[in-house]
């Protein structure tokens, strides 16, 4: 989920082979017997010095449907300046060949992460949390076994992915997520699941290893802080006041509500052979919890990051720390990336970075919200997850076309409010690797695909 968010990768193939992010082949399009999908542009290209024509932009979606074989992709994007347009192409429903569009809801997937994250923070500027305080301070015992030790692990750590805990995520049962499917999961089991893992070769601040893990932790502190489910914290302190109508938590029921784009996936076979597209839509989400649940649209997202990113939601201070990154691991993530306290940024080809988080779940949705240079704002939605590594640059190209398109390249310009990134002196680059951003389903096979 970061991402939740994979579909199979390379090291998916060997490991996990999927996404909130990624490569084995996934069943080709031309087998899926799916519809050539048919371009739409909803928005009309505005003569506005620095907005675009988006005929740039129309091109990248029509890359990864047409040219990648995805089903369906949609993007929206404000702009302080230029206003609102979406586009989208391919379909939202394959079984009745209705088109995609930028409304529908879907699974967000790891972003999930940057709603708890910011709840976490909230408490800390209430100082109801401390972020340097160790996580048995409010969890006594939770982390006590297998060499994991809760008096060493920060609740910075925890949102930074430097905690060196494992992701549940990595255990053998998730080999084969649709045997999971419809299965109901608490945090604490999943997090004692966890801890009978082998230890990422990561010690407590001393490296980046992205595990779904870290916030369920981060979500029972929530709890034991506010005597409150950190699911109904985050309602109360960020879905309701900003009105973010299409994003809920689903609990148990496996179905989405209201007008939703399906998602596809490779079927959970054994082999890639034997593999088929199959309708992921329904799922039980009760595993990815605060990490990875969230259903919303690309309006809200948009939405939560413009307030986050325009300092709606952060005192300064807090805004700074949770902008503070560190080399984020190219494989869990993807080259460039860096990752603050719930928070990803990665560089843009005209200039200057993005801020966001990227998603992915099992079923087959892929969600994306940022901020780039200037305010704009862009939300990309997917209803399958991209099975190879040139599918995984064609997401990211999405997203560099919305927020570039009339910036000249490597323009200079200004990032949102806030200090650049930085790092600790013990953080060093990353080799980059090309799989793109694995959030709530990192380590999951691309037979689920799972960000950031």
């Amino acid at each position: 989920m970061g991402l939740l968010n994979h579909p199979r990768t390379a090291t998916a193939t060997a490991a996990l082979a999927a996404a909130l992010a990624l490569a084995a082949a996934a069943v080709p399009a031309a087998a899926s017997g799916r519809p050539a999908p048919a371009p739409r542009l909803s928005a009309s290209p505005t003569a506005l010095p620095g907005c675009g024509s988006h005929t740039a932009l129309h091109g990248t979606l029509r890359t990864l449907t047409e040219d990648d074989g995805l089903a369906g992709a949609a993007v929206e994007v404000t702009d302080p300046v230029c206003g609102r347009w979406n586009d989208a192409t391919g379909t939202a429903d394959l079984a009745t060949g209705r088109p995609m569009n930028a409304q529908d809801r879907l699974r967000a997937g790891s972003v999930t992460k940057t709603f708890t994250a910011t709840a976490v923070l909230q408490l800390a500027a209430e100082h109801r949390v401390d972020l340097d305080a160790p996580v048995a301070r409010y969890l006594p015992g939770l982390i006590a076994s297998n060499g994991y030790d809760g008096r060493k692990i920060t609740v910075r750590r925890l949102l930074q992915h430097t905690s060196g805990l494992p992701d549940y995520l990595e255990g053998s049962e998730w080999e084969h997520p649709g045997r999971l499917r419809y299965r109901h999961f608490t945090p604490r089991e999943l997090i004692a699941r966890s801890l009978t893992l082998p230890a990422p070769g990561t010690r407590p601040g001393s490296g980046f290893h992205y595990a779904t893990t870290n916030y369920l932790v981060a979500g029972l502190i929530v709890q034991e802080v506010t005597g409150r489910s950190a699911e109904s914290e985050i309602t109360r302190r960020i879905i309701r006041p900003l009105a973010l109508r299409d994003t809920y938590w689903p609990g148990d029921d496996p179905r989405l509500r209201g007008p939703h784009s399906h998602s596809y996936h490779a079927s959970d076979a054994d082999t890639d052979a034997d593999a088929v597209r199959t309708d992921g839509t329904d799922w039980n989400m009760t595993f990815g919890g605060v990490g990875g649940a969230l259903v919303s649209s690309p309006a809200d997202l948009e939405r939560f990051f413009g307030a986050l990113l325009d300092g709606r939601l952060l005192p300064s201070e807090l805004m700074a720390q949770m902008r503070r990154t560190v080399a984020a691991d190219a494989d869990r993530l993807w080259p460039g990336a860096r990752y603050g306290l719930g928070l990803i940024s990665s560089p843009l080809p005209c200039g200057g970075v993005w801020w966001g988080h990227a998603g992915t779940v099992p079923g087959g949705h892929r969600a994306l919200g940022a901020v780039g240079p200037g305010g704009r704002r862009v939300a990309v939605a997917l209803n399958e997850v991209p099975a190879t590594e040139e599918a995984e640059a064609d997401f990211r190209a999405v997203v560099e076309a919305a927020l570039c398109e009339g910036r000249p390249p490597h323009s200079a310009s200004t990032a949102p409010p806030g200090p650049t990134s930085t790092a600790p002196a013990h953080a060093t680059p990353t080799a980059p690797r090309i799989p793109a951003a694995r959030t709530l389903t990192a380590r999951i096979p691309h037979t689920a695909q799972e960000s950031a």
